[in-house]
């Protein structure tokens, strides 16, 4: 994979922390411990937009900041420390999560939420959640409504996207959620398949969501269902293995 350039800031944790943070998680049995485990450590981390380094004009460096992250890159160190048992390990997960075939580049950088459907790492279980009400619909990805890219220098992709409309979550569709489960809030933007993206955890009887907020300004956990209403749907991806 070749050497690249990194950017690391581990925030309030030392990197034998980190590493005892994901020996405790590896030892546990289940995806779904892992993942809430994992998550669980990062909540009342700082949000902040625009952590990582690249674009057409700037060479990409492999960021792993832990002091603040967006929602994505949230996603992406769960994703990545869920599967790591080690400091070494996790470094490489985050290469392999945040790039195709683990080349960091903004060009094959995963930009949108379901480029991780070509993974072997998660299935996109929507319409399994969903049942006979998930929509289907066919969009245009960095595709604006004026013609305009949303991401300068990334193709277009034309991708079938199917979510889970709002209007019908209810105890049936959140019956259905997993601790685990990766959920992104399906958007009606041109050009865009998700506009949010968090982790669903279930604690007893309530459904949460686990996110990195821009209104709340960290991570934190909220109510699924009020923090569902009135947005278009969701698009669920569950983690494998």
């Amino acid at each position: 994979m070749g050497r690249v350039r990194e950017h690391v800031n581990l925030g309030k944790w030392s990197r034998e922390e980190i590493e005892g943070i994901l020996q405790t998680a590896s030892a546990m049995g289940t995806v779904l411990e892992r993942i809430s485990f994992i998550s669980g450590a990062f909540l009342g981390i700082p949000y902040r937009e625009s952590t990582l380094i690249g674009s057409k004009d700037e060479a990409e460096a492999l960021v792993i900041d832990l002091e603040a992250m967006d929602c994505f890159t949230f996603i992406d160190y769960v994703e990545a420390g869920r599967l790591s048992d080690s400091f070494r390990d996790f470094r490489l997960h985050v290469r392999k999560v945040r790039y195709r075939r683990a080349m960091v580049s903004y060009w094959t950088r995963r930009h949108f939420f379901t480029d991780w459907r070509y993974t072997r790492r998660v299935r996109d279980v929507t319409r399994e959640v969903g049942g006979e009400r998930a929509s289907n619909v066919v969009k245009t990805l960095n595709r604006k409504a004026d013609g305009s890219p949303i991401l300068p220098g990334i193709p277009e992709r034309k991708r079938r996207i199917t979510f889970a409309p709002s209007i019908h979550i209810g105890t049936g569709v959140m019956a259905n959620l997993r601790t685990g489960d990766y959920a992104g809030i399906y958007t009606e933007t041109e050009g865009l398949d998700v506009s949010h993206v968090g982790i669903i955890i279930r604690d007893g009887r309530r459904l949460l969501f686990r996110h990195a907020s821009s209104v709340k300004r960290k991570v934190l956990d909220q109510d699924f269902l009020p923090y569902i209403s009135g947005k278009p749907g969701i698009v669920v991806l569950r983690p494998e293995g």
